[in-house]
């Protein structure tokens, strides 16, 4: 019950103020507004997603190992 409560106080009340402090370092580190670190990582996030659906399920290793595998059998 302690380790729950514990849990709950570190995810409610720590984890926010962590990210917000990492945020505003990262954006002083920067020297760029919250906001526009904000939006930024926004249009990141949405470019890496766009990649991993287009091109990222085409170097996906399972798919490259059956490949493989057809292309070596085919060789002999």
């Amino acid at each position: 019950m302690i380790a729950l409560l514990l849990y709950r106080t570190l995810a409610d009340n720590l984890l926010p103020w962590a990210m917000a402090f990492a945020t505003r370092m990262l954006a002083r580190s920067l020297n760029m507004p919250e906001p526009l670190v904000h939006s930024t990582g926004h249009y990141v996030v949405a470019h890496v997603t766009a990649f991993e659906h287009s091109v990222g399920r085409s170097l996906c290793p399972f798919r490259l190992a059956r490949l493989l595998r057809t292309w070596w059998r085919g060789l002999h």
